[in-house]
Order: C-alpha cells, then sequence, then structure tokens
C-alpha cells in the first residue's frame, strides 16, 4: 500500500502561524529587561524581519541579527530591516558599521533615507551630492532633504532645497506637501498651511491622511472649529479620507466645545470597540505602524490580550500585505483558513486588505465574501470606494457600474475624489466611453459638485480621451466646458496641444493657443517649451521661433533642452542668422537659463508651483528678518505683518499636543439623499468657505497621479 500523501500548510494557516511567533518575539523584546538574553532568532526569515522590526532598542537588534545562522547568509531584507530600525533608534555609529558590512552596497537613495533618519545631516547631504542629477534627482530624495533641514531647524535651508527641487524639474508629490504643511504648521503659519492644502487639487496631488492630521491638529488647538469643521467635510464628502488619530482627537474636541454639526457621521469612530484587539501594519505608508492602534481588526480568540504584561500592553499583530498575499486565487482551502480565523471585519481593515490584493479579481471575491460574514459588517462608502478605483483600473466596466448602481440605490454617495479617479482609472484601460458615462453621471454618485471640482473632473475626462486617442471628442468636450463658463486650467491646456502635437495637428495646437488667450490666461515655461518641441518635430522652425519671441517678450525664460532644439531646428532648416539670435539672446538671461521649465502637463502649472513657494519662503523670510531684529512683525506693527502666532489666534497659553482619545473603528453613517445627475440641472454653487480654493483629489491613499503610473 502506498504511503498517504503528505499534507501541505495553506498560505493562510502559515500566515497565522507566523503571526503567533511575532507576537511572541514582540511580547519578548519589549517586556524583558534590557539586560536579559535575546530570544532565539527564528528560523523563518519573515518571522525575524518583523521580530528585528519590533526591537526596543539598538543592543536587542543587533543580537537578534547576529544570532542569525551564517550559513547560508542572511538575505538582504534582513539587512535593511536592521539598519532602517538602527535608524529609527538613532543609533548612528552602529548604523554605520552596520552599512559598511552590506553584502551589496546600499543604494543611494536608501542610504540617504537612512543617515537622514538617523539625524546625520552631514553624511544625509553627502548621500544626497552624490545622487546622479541626469535628467533630475529623485523626487523622494528632494523630500529627504527638505524635512531633515525642517527637523533640524533650519528653515532657511529647507525652502532651498524646495526651490532647487522646482528649478531641477523634480516635480513635487503628494509627501512633499505633507512636509512643508507640517514645516509651516509646526512654525505657527496655520493660515498658510491652510492655504497650501487648498491649492493641492489645482496641482493635482492627492490630499492624505497626515495632512488632514496636522491641520485638525494645529486648528483644534487654537479652537478654530469653524475651519476645522470646513476640513471635516473636505476629508469625508471630497477625498474620501478616513479619519487619523489626531483627526479624531479634534473632532472630539469640537464635540466637547458644542461644535456637534457636521461631526455626528464620526461618533462611531471616537468610542472605543472592545472586541478590535489586533495591530494592522501601515500599508499605505502615509500612517505610523505599531505604535499607534490606528488601524486595529480584532479576532475572537480567548488569548486575544496575550500581548499583556504587567508593565507593557501589546496588541496582535495581523499584516495586511501578508494576508493578501496568502489569499492570492482565493482558493476555497484558504478561505476556510480564514473563516475560521474569526477576525473582527472593519470598513478600515477591509480598505487596507482590497488595497494589498494584486488582482482585481481577487479583490472582488473578498468583497463580496466579506459583505455575508456574521459579525454585523456592512459595506460603507470608503470600502465601495476602494473597490470601484480597482475595477475600474482593471477596466471592468460592467462591474463598476453595476456597483455604482447599486450604492444609488442605497443612497450612498461616494467621495468626489472617486469619481474622479474612476476616469482617470478609466484612461489607463482605454474605456473613453465609461468614462464620459461616469462624468455624466457625477452628481448621483457623488452628490453636488462645485464648479472647481467640476473643472477638475472635466480635465480628468479631456485627458482620458487623450488617452484612448480620441482627439475630436476631446474637442467637444472642451467647448461644451467653456459654454457652461467651466474655463479649463493652463495645464490642461497644456496637455491637449501636447496631444495634439502628437497627432500632428498644428491647426487644433494653433486653435487651443487662442483658446488660451480667449481665457485670459497667461502662457508659463512649460506651455512655451510644448509649443516649441510640436512645431520642431513638424520641421515648422519659423513658428517654434515666433513662440520664442512671444515667449521672451512675456519675460519667460526657456528651459536649456528647449532652446538647444530650437536652435538645432533652426540650423537644419538654414536660418543661421535666427539661430545666432536666440543664442545671444539666451545669453543675457540673469542666471543662465533652468535645465527644466517648472510644471507639467496635465498637473502642475508654474503659477501655483510658485504660489506654494512664494507662500513657504515668505514665511521663514518673515521669521529670518524677525530674529534679526528688523522689526518686520515687532509689536508696534504686528497688525500690519503678523507674526507666527498671530497666524494661530490661540488664547494665552494655548498649543501643544492633543491629548490621546479613545478610538475605534466603526462604520460612518450614510447620507440618505440622492441627488439628480449632470448636467441637467443648474451648477451648484461652490461649497468651500474660501471660494478661490480647489476642494478635489484622488481618493484616499492611493498614490501619485495613476494615469502616469
Amino acid at each position: 500500500m502506498p504511503p498517504p500523501a503528505a499534507t501541505t500548510t495553506s498560505r493562510v494557516a502559515l500566515y497565522l502561524r507566523r503571526a503567533r511567533l511575532i507576537d511572541s518575539l514582540r511580547l519578548r523584546l519589549r517586556s524583558s529587561p534590557p539586560s536579559s538574553p535575546p530570544p532565539p532568532p527564528p528560523d523563518d526569515p519573515v518571522v525575524a524581519l518583523h521580530a528585528i522590526r519590533a526591537a526596543p532598542t539598538p543592543s536587542s537588534a543587533l543580537s537578534l541579527f547576529r544570532a542569525l545562522p551564517s550559513a547560508p547568509p542572511p538575505p538582504l531584507p534582513l539587512y535593511h530591516a536592521l539598519a532602517a530600525r538602527l535608524a529609527s533608534l538613532a543609533a548612528l555609529p552602529d548604523l554605520r558599521a552596520h552599512l559598511a558590512s552590506f553584502p551589496l552596497p546600499a543604494p543611494p537613495l536608501a542610504r540617504l533615507r537612512l543617515l537622514a533618519a538617523a539625524g546625520d545631516r552631514a553624511s544625509a547631504l553627502e548621500a544626497f551630492g552624490s545622487l546622479p542629477d541626469a535628467p533630475r534627482r529623485p523626487t523622494e530624495a528632494h523630500n529627504v532633504v527638505i524635512e531633515l533641514h525642517a527637523r533640524g531647524g533650519d528653515h532657511g535651508a529647507a525652502v532651498e532645497a524646495f526651490r532647487g527641487m522646482v528649478r531641477e524639474g523634480a516635480l513635487p508629490n503628494a509627501r512633499t506637501y505633507t512636509v512643508v504643511i507640517a514645516h509651516l504648521a509646526s512654525a505657527g503659519f496655520v493660515d498658510q498651511a491652510l492655504e497650501v492644502f487648498r491649492i493641492l487639487p489645482s496641482l493635482r496631488v492627492r490630499r492624505t491622511t497626515r495632512q488632514y492630521n496636522v491641520l485638525a491638529e494645529a486648528l483644534a488647538a487654537a479652537e478654530r472649529f469653524d475651519e476645522l469643521r470646513w476640513l471635516v467635510r473636505e476629508m469625508a464628502a471630497v477625498d474620501g479620507v478616513m479619519p487619523g488619530p489626531q483627526m479624531r482627537a479634534a473632532i472630539a474636541a469640537m464635540r466637547e466645545g458644542g461644535h456637534i454639526d457636521g461631526t455626528e457621521d464620526f461618533v462611531a469612530e471616537l468610542s472605543p470597540n472592545a472586541r478590535i484587539g489586533y495591530a494592522v501594519d501601515d500599508v499605505e505608508g502615509e500612517g505610523d505602524s505599531e505604535e499607534e492602534d490606528d488601524d486595529n481588526v480584532g479576532v475572537n480568540h480567548d488569548d486575544r490580550d496575550r500581548g499583556s504584561s504587567a508593565n507593557q500592553t501589546l496588541k496582535p499583530w495581523l499584516d495586511p500585505r501578508e494576508l493578501a498575499r496568502a489569499l492570492d486565487g482565493w482558493d476555497p482551502r484558504e478561505v476556510a483558513e480564514l473563516e475560521a480565523a474569526g477576525l473582527v471585519w472593519t470598513p478600515r481593515l477591509v480598505c487596507k486588505l482590497l488595497r494589498a490584493f494584486k488582482k482585481a479579481e481577487t479583490a472582488w471575491e473578498f468583497f463580496c465574501w466579506v459583505a455575508c460574514r456574521p459579525g454585523g459588517f456592512a459595506h460603507d462608502r470608503h470600502t465601495v470606494a476602494r473597490m470601484v478605483a480597482i475595477l475600474a483600473r482593471a477596466g471592468h466596466v460592467e462591474l463598476v457600474e453595476r456597483l455604482l448602481a447599486k450604492v444609488r440605490s442605497d443612497g450612498i454617495l461616494l467621495p468626489c475624489a472617486t469619481v474622479r479617479l474612476v476616469i482617470d482609472f478609466y484612461g489607463l484601460s482605454k474605456k473613453a466611453d465609461a468614462a464620459t458615462r461616469v462624468f455624466r453621471e457625477g452628481e448621483s454618485i457623488c452628490g453636488p459638485i462645485s464648479r472647481p471640482n467640476l473643472a477638475l473632473l472635466c480635465s480628468s475626462l479631456l485627458r482620458t480621451m487623450a488617452k484612448c486617442r480620441r482627439g475630436l471628442d476631446a474637442m467637444e468636450l472642451l467647448e461644451e466646458m467653456m459654454a457652461r463658463g467651466v474655463l479649463p486650467d493652463l495645464q490642461t491646456f497644456s496637455g491637449l496641444m501636447e496631444h495634439l502635437a502628437g497627432a500632428g495637428d498644428l491647426k487644433g495646437v494653433h486653435r487651443l493657443l487662442g483658446l488660451v488667450r480667449q481665457c485670459e490666461l497667461r502662457p508659463d515655461g512649460y506651455m512655451y517649451s510644448v509649443l516649441v518641441r510640436a512645431y520642431c518635430k513638424r520641421e515648422r522652425a519659423a513658428l517654434a521661433l515666433r513662440v520664442f519671441d512671444e515667449m521672451r517678450a512675456a519675460g519667460v525664460a526657456p528651459d536649456a533642452p528647449t532652446k538647444a532644439l530650437l536652435v538645432k531646428s533652426l540650423w537644419r532648416e538654414g536660418k543661421l542668422r535666427e539661430a545666432a539670435l536666440v543664442e545671444e539672446r539666451c545669453e543675457d538671461v540673469t542666471g543662465g537659463l533652468p535645465e527644466a521649465s517648472p510644471g507639467h502637463v496635465w498637473t502642475a502649472s508654474a503659477a501655483d508651483l510658485n504660489k506654494v513657494l512664494d507662500i513657504y519662503s515668505g514665511c521663514f523670510a518673515q521669521l529670518a528678518a524677525q530674529a534679526a531684529g528688523t522689526g518686520i512683525c515687532s509689536m508696534s506693527s504686528q497688525k500690519k505683518h503678523p507674526g507666527p502666532t498671530a497666524f494661530l489666534h490661540c488664547p494665552a497659553g494655548g498649543g501643544g499636543a492633543l491629548p490621546r482619545r479613545p478610538r475605534a473603528h466603526r462604520q460612518f453613517g450614510l447620507p440618505p439623499a440622492v441627488f439628480p445627475p449632470w448636467p441637467g440641472g443648474k451648477d451648484p454653487p461652490p461649497q468651500n468657505p474660501n471660494p478661490e480654493s480647489l476642494s478635489t483629489n484622488f481618493a484616499g491613499d492611493e498614490e501619485d497621479d495613476p494615469a502616469d503610473s
């Protein structure tokens, strides 16, 4: 008789066993005295990696790593995990020695991050200087340097680092503006931080949980509850961001002060849920990790409090990425193991798990499965919005439309950012008709849409049309927009020009340039460079020269690559004298030509970038003037030139960190109203307290512009 086949451990069972081992190591590391010997190293590299990340001291992290078997040598992720832990604990000598022991040299950007996190400013700046600057250094490298200067209190250096980033042609992303907003708010410039926050939608930059947390904490500390109420409304109705711990504490403070209007949907979030007992690893990268119990899920086990000791309480560990990897393919055996685990499902955990799935099909299976679990879980606007975005990115139009029809019938209003995200993702999957239908039904999906948000939705649809090579439809939509009084911004025009130029439609480019003038917009360097490249590519150097003349007459300097292309095209067409004149006129530019024109098609204009830079630099120039005793913000002139404390509007002795408050994870209340579809009715008035503010963005915690990914 043949021997029975060996049973293999399912991936979910393996994941749960690893989670228990990680829990025991975390508890032992945190509860044992420093002089006690380290726990024996685990054989599983995944468990070892998380144990090193949980080490409370540099010595315990090093002891765990050194106790690992030397044959075979530890995998490279363990080297990086130890380096990250040493950097977070500011153990500089140990970090330098460990970096020298890497089997392969750490990449320059990784080295920069580690040295900056450890506080070694000189070495971090040296690592930044070693990065290749052709064509440009990574945006994240600039982010690290700006944050390093801001954390060290060198305001002028932080501003110059941001200025150098824009000059170099790197496009600031969500993390860049998170650093800028946090820097301004920490220095007392809360109004200016809010102004930067309001500009972000026009830059097509997502507004993140951390940005909301920073602003909510500052506004609550200053008892500026009217602005805090606007911030809460933007978070829920426009951006679709779940409240972080600081935002929840600010909402609680607002309610304690008697300002309950607009906070009713968050009452459940402010109450603790005794069933939730797991600490969830951060997936998005925008939140903190296990030190926050912000992202907790529960498990119905008798030993769920096993992370407790006399001196310390640690919640058991759960990693949505590892769990999603174990569920890949949605095998019935794995699903059975997941059911047996007894997890308490919350909207926050479901959103994290949905994002962690690599395949839209698996995410959809899980989305349908979790809705039928016992325990009272029901999908809310956050989970539906996340699922809709995943399906749209994969091009599953039928499922998206079924889901949208369902939420409309249930009276669930999704965030405005979800509509825009779906339209952008349909551009990736080349579903122009489906994107148009979503745009037309926008108000029935997310409620009334303000005019600035409508302009951003139109811009997204124009971009999707361009990606789908539907230039004629895009021009018809543009005419419809302008007839309704919704004017595109400069970066939208630049994107359409680039698309038409690539298709060889120079007449369309001419027409768009006329519309730019009709809208009384002033072309920036990036738009001029798009036009010059378009004409040079079609061997129309004379037209490119006319654009160059207009550009210089407007006081805009071309970037070096655009000038070089124009000179080369003029030479090729035999216009040697004109080429020499271009060279001569560019030599007169003060400071030389920039390496790149600030801005980007479809996303950022030079005017918006310069506005952020002016706000940022103006605040700290004011502080520098105060420190130098110039009297710009002296007490006698504080009314005319308010200093940083004046912007807070705090009572004496106000400010400081908000107390930590209990938090829970229950679904939001959902408004019952369903609104008629656009464009049947009259356009609603803008909803923002500031009529110039723009208030939409990509939903939740998606990465940078999805249409560029």
